[in-house]
């Protein structure tokens, strides 16, 4: 700061001023719905909705959603759709992406014309719906996952991303005898693990969130993922709690409307929250890709 002119001191000054106040309208929300999911009904009547500290911590909330066997099942298939989803959506996105970054690549233009088309038209929701009932994937848990495989902007990222490596790996590698798969496999992947990480999150944090598909493709309550659990919880506290299949025998210690619903946010949110500190390291290089080609 010593070194720097006075005007730039003051543009430093207000970005960090910016940037708290951004940060505190950011974290009092979240951490005002977590505080009130432990606060009782009796101190939602008297204090209101917005508490950062309870007078009294409750549990009653969590008691009721861990209650129902609908929460588990849940739970069970949207990691089971996060977890396949991310992966096979990775594979195709990489398979897709490292071809179309080679300049030697015959009528690279006109898939990449082809594939940038898919982002600005699309069929729309019922030609969706019937190619899903015609490959009979109507209620399984296949049908939350083939229709949203590969995302266009993130193939195009992870495309952006391949393009900048120096063409000068590939060429050693290629006077080694490794053949394009070796290159790929042992080359490529391990020096793109920042944009791999990042890519990875975009779509693990897309599957997790992931509710219409639930509505349109299962009626199977089996087969329903937490989010859409979470949603008809949620509904159902703004009505009658007993439509939920959780009434509490004494019903002072049932919780308020509120409360339950900050519950189900928390519950629905909290385990891939507790994924992003493994790949931060990597997140902020990833979300520079392909911005700088060095």
């Amino acid at each position: 700061m010593k070194n720097v002119g006075r005007s730039e001191k003051c543009f430093i000054i207000c970005a960090y001023i910016l940037l708290a106040l951004l940060a505190i309208v950011t974290i009092v929300p979240l951490i005002s719905v977590v505080i009130s999911s432990f606060v009782s009904s009796a101190e939602i009547a008297r204090r209101g909705q917005f508490i950062l500290w309870p007078e009294e911590w409750d549990v009653s909330s969590y008691a009721m959603l861990f209650r129902t066997d609908r929460l588990y099942s849940g739970y069970a298939n949207t990691l089971f759709v996060t977890i396949v989803g991310t992966a096979l959506s990775m594979m195709l996105t990489i398979l897709t992406a490292y071809p179309l970054s080679k300049k030697q690549l015959r009528g690279r233009s006109a898939l990449l014309g082809m594939v940038f088309f898919t982002m600005i038209f699309n069929a729309g929701m019922v030609p969706n719906y019937i190619l899903v009932k015609e490959l009979k994937l109507l209620n399984t848990r296949w049908a939350l996952v083939l229709p949203y495989l590969c995302n266009t902007w993130n193939m195009l990222l992870m495309r952006n991303f391949f393009y900048a490596i120096p063409d000068a790996l590939e060429e050693a590698a290629y006077l080694d005898g490794a053949n394009q798969f070796q290159i790929l496999l042992k080359i490529i992947l391990p020096v793109s693990l920042p944009s791999i990480a990042t890519i990875a999150m975009f779509y693990g944090v897309s599957f997790w969130n992931a509710w219409f598909p639930g509505v349109m493709y299962i009626t199977d309550t089996r087969l329903v993922p937490i989010q859409n659990i979470m949603r008809s919880i949620i509904i159902s506290a703004t009505g009658q709690l007993e439509d939920m299949g959780l009434m509490i025998d004494d019903v002072r210690q049932q919780p308020n409307a509120h409360t339950l619903k900050c519950a189900a946010v928390v519950v629905s949110t909290l385990p891939i929250l507790c994924v992003y500190p493994f790949i931060q390291k990597y997140f902020v290089k990833g979300v520079m890709v392909g911005s700088v080609k060095g």
